[in-house]
């Protein structure tokens, strides 16, 4: 097969890319190894982080492209990266060039960004798609779209309504498809075609064996990162560990990074994830956490060390920091009736995870304590529930908009434990994916180590190494410039014909 433009990967960077290039006169074809389409992005709760949109404006949001950058420069070391200057001012231009399109419809979500910094906006900045129905989709369109989590983690099928991630998903898979593109489903691509130094296409295996397809103009990777590579975390020292990612069963391994490596590519910023808490399932595998609204996280010692109502990448930084913290265990009592006193994606089944000795139980906390080995556990608790009294915690729990948004209030985030009977579920580190990969500049082009790019090779999503480094800013950032860089990849095949 021979198209204009190659797209490996089907999450939201992938598709609006290849979209992009479709409705501008470019013959597409999308690559994906699994049989549905989506990757982590139909996972993800669909917000986006593109600042200075018409959707914030329409909301009576008080957000600016200028706003958007002195909260990055608060946050981002110097000098100020020219590709995050190029992100902000594409990120409004793309939004309104996907309206313009009945395919896509966005609305603000109220969800606070992650730090209290110079520029940050109440309540957020973040857009999401809106919801769509599957009646509203191509049938061919909505049985091709991933579930969600905890549907796909069973093999149970998607919702009659797409949300999320799913309608971020389903609205670009049906403008691309409704455009003449080409999707194939079941092509695990493992390197690049090259011809006297440029990339001309991507070699995959399918189920009737290996394939080659050619691409005449570019070929955009967009798979994911490595966060499914137990050697790759290894080797670059990534936190956290491949059973417990949140990329679907068997995806995003790396390949093309390492590929790009053979091609001279430059890479950064590959021992960073964007992390999270997991609450750790009866198979081993971990759930994505946010939201904790009661409860306290201890060490294997019973030790606080950070806020639970901290945003999940900061938390999940914290647990990093030290052996002692993974596992950690969220210790809670029964004023919830017995179920997490957070918003856990799956979170299971209360009753299965004290079979599996995931979660235990008691009648005390001395109990509690000793099931676990939490020689500290009883002081901590005495010290926090103190805390609730005065009203003063330990790490400031509670005083950021962040940790009020998810307990109704500021003055809801700090409750006793002192119900019986007592909970302790444990939690390993998690992550929505590895944030280091191939480097670009401001067209999405693979560069290689002395600045050079790769002829007809671009990259984003987590293939490409993160415009925001370490930094986690807000919720949709990973989707913001997954989706920025794939459109400013496009415009650049299109009028420089990849070169």
């Amino acid at each position: 097969m021979t198209s204009d433009v190659v797209v490996v990967g089907s999450g939201g960077g992938a598709l609006i890319g290849a979209y992009l290039a479709q409705r501008s006169g470019l013959s597409t074809v999308v690559l994906e190894r699994t049989d549905l389409i989506g990757g982590t992005s139909a996972y993800s709760g669909g917000a986006c982080w593109l600042p200075g949109s018409d959707v914030q404006q329409r909301a009576g949001v008080d957000d600016s492209t200028e706003s958007a950058r002195a909260y990055l420069e608060a946050l981002l070391p110097a000098p100020f990266p020219s590709v995050v200057e190029t992100f902000l001012a594409e990120a409004p231009t793309l939004v309104a060039t996907l309206e313009a399109d009945d395919a896509f419809e966005f609305e603000w979500l109220p969800f606070p960004e992650y730090f209290d910094a110079p520029g940050r906006v109440t309540m957020g900045r973040s857009i999401q798609p809106v919801d769509i129905r599957r009646d509203e989709l191509p049938a061919e369109v909505a049985a091709l779209v991933r579930p969600p989590v905890e549907s796909d983690r069973v093999g149970a099928g998607g919702r009659r309504t797409l949300t999320g991630g799913q309608a971020l998903i389903a609205r670009a898979l049906h403008a691309f498809v409704r455009e003449g593109g080409t999707v194939l489903t079941g092509h695990h691509v493992t390197d690049y075609l090259v011809e006297d130094g440029r990339v001309v296409g991507v070699e995959a295996t399918a189920a009737d064996g290996p394939t080659s397809i050619r691409a005449d103009r570019g070929v955009l990777v967009a798979a994911g990162g490595f966060e499914g590579s137990s050697a790759m975390r290894l080797e670059y020292g990534v936190p956290g560990d491949a059973e417990w990612t949140m990329a679907p069963a068997g995806t995003n391994a790396g390949e093309l990074i390492e590929a790009g490596l053979t091609l001279g590519a430059a890479i950064d910023h590959m021992d960073q994830g964007w992390l999270c808490p997991g609450l750790e399932q009866p198979d081993g595998g971990g759930s994505f956490t946010l939201g904790f609204r009661g409860g306290v996280m201890v060490d294997t010692h019973g030790r606080r060390y950070a806020n639970e109502c901290l945003p999940y990448d900061r938390f999940g930084r914290a647990m990093a920091e030290s052996a002692d913290r993974i596992p950690s265990h969220l210790v809670f009592d029964s004023r919830e009736g017995g179920r997490l006193p957070a918003i856990a994606m799956p979170e299971g089944d209360p009753e299965q995870h004290l079979a599996a000795g995931t979660w235990v139980r008691a009648d005390t906390l001395a109990e509690l304590a000793s099931l676990r080995g939490l020689t500290d556990l009883s002081e901590t608790i005495d010290r926090f529930n103190a805390g609730v009294e005065s009203g003063l915690d330990d790490f400031g729990r509670g005083v950021d908009e962040y940790d009020a948004f998810f307990t109704g209030g500021a003055d809801r985030a700090l409750v006793p434990i002192d119900t019986p009977p007592f909970y302790a579920a444990r939690f390993v580190l998690s992550d929505l994916g590895t944030k280091g990969g191939l480097v670009t500049d401001e067209n999405g082009r693979v560069l290689r180590g002395d600045g050079r790019p790769i002829p007809g090779l671009y990259a984003t999503s987590n293939s490409a190494a993160s415009i925001f480094g370490s930094v986690y800013p807000g919720p949709g950032a990973p989707l913001g410039q997954a989706l920025v860089f794939a459109s400013l990849a496009v415009q650049h095949i299109s009028a420089a014909e990849g070169t």
